[in-house]
């Protein structure tokens, strides 16, 4: 029996679509009652012939809505969201300390810009940021970040220096990095967490390897398995990419005019030097004051000097 196709969903919420779809829909409940008929026998030739003209007008409308909405050339190329991954380099516990601080000066950041925020995981481990100019700006940060300052358990006052690793992952609409599905093995769980007493009821998170380099994405941030398959796979595919350029960037370092660098998440890029109150960028020799303001997210005037100097393919 024909139904309403729920795969139409994003047709009924664009503008420019949906009142193709909601001709679509009523093609639907047609089809539906047609088919009733046609188990009549003296109305099932009329209802067959009813039924070729009904599907005819529902595939074409399709085709119709599919060809509006489709993306323009260019169009999904640049990314839309970035997701930002952290992790705990050298110095133990301050260490782990410094890289969750850096994942709340971003997301201060993006607040301040007017961005989308979601937290990936339980903890600050990994975030998605959404907004225009996001990738741009932030795709700098890819990169090891050191900082230097006296932990408050050090009672002898002597300076620690400790290190993050931050890597950017593009999100976008069309993946440069074509997925092969046969490389990819896929595991359901149910999601941990807040989120209520129905979140451990359905195996919605959704578990990622890739075979070929051994990469593993879990997502369990969205509600549906679907949702979080999407979004896995998205985050997999910005993986793949990233380490592609990675390694192009490394073979071609020598022809490179920007003194931005490489991109590589080994590359030491700044250093917040909380006794001297500077944060240094070491890829341009750039330095900016008042280390607090920054951790709370103040960081147009890093984030333009690089992206200024990264347009601008400075020797």
């Amino acid at each position: 029996m024909a139904q309403a196709d729920d795969s139409i969903s994003e047709f009924r919420e664009n503008p420019k679509t949906a009142y193709l779809a909601a001709e679509y829909d009523r093609l639907m409940a047609e089809l539906a009652r047609v088919e009733e008929l046609e188990k009549d026998p003296e109305l099932a030739e009329l209802a067959q012939e009813e039924r070729a003209q009904l599907e005819t007008q529902a595939a074409a409308l399709m085709s119709q809505m599919e060809e509006i909405l489709a993306p323009q050339a260019g169009e999904g190329d640049e990314p839309y969201a970035v997701v930002m991954e952290f992790r705990a380099g050298a110095g133990g516990d301050e260490a782990a300390l410094f890289a969750t601080e850096l994942a709340r000066m971003y997301l201060k950041y993006a607040e301040k810009k007017g961005y989308e925020t979601k937290l990936l995981d339980e903890g600050l481990a990994a975030i998605e940021i959404r907004g225009k100019d996001a990738y741009r700006l932030l795709k700098w940060e890819t990169g090891v970040h050191r900082v230097q300052r006296i932990p408050e358990t050090e009672k002898s006052g002597r300076v620690h220096t400790s290190t993050a690793s931050v890597a950017i992952l593009p999100i976008r609409t069309h993946p440069k990095f074509e997925l092969n599905m046969a490389d990819i093995d896929m595991e359901f769980s149910r999601a941990g967490g807040a989120g209520g007493q129905n979140v451990n009821k359905v195996e919605t998170a959704v578990r990622l390897i890739h075979r070929p380099t051994g990469l593993e994405v879990r997502s369990q941030s969205e509600r549906s398995q679907k949702a979080n398959r999407d979004k896995a796979l998205a985050i997999l595919a910005a993986k793949l990419e990233t380490l592609a350029e990675e390694k192009a960037a490394k073979e071609h370092a020598a022809e490179r005019k920007s003194q931005i660098g490489t991109g590589d998440r080994s590359e030491k890029i700044r250093t917040y030097n909380f006794t001297q109150d500077r944060v240094t960028d070491h890829r341009i020799k750039e330095s900016w004051h008042n280390i607090p303001k920054i951790l709370e997210g103040e960081l147009d005037a890093i984030m333009e000097t690089l992206a200024a100097r990264a347009d601008a393919g400075v020797e």
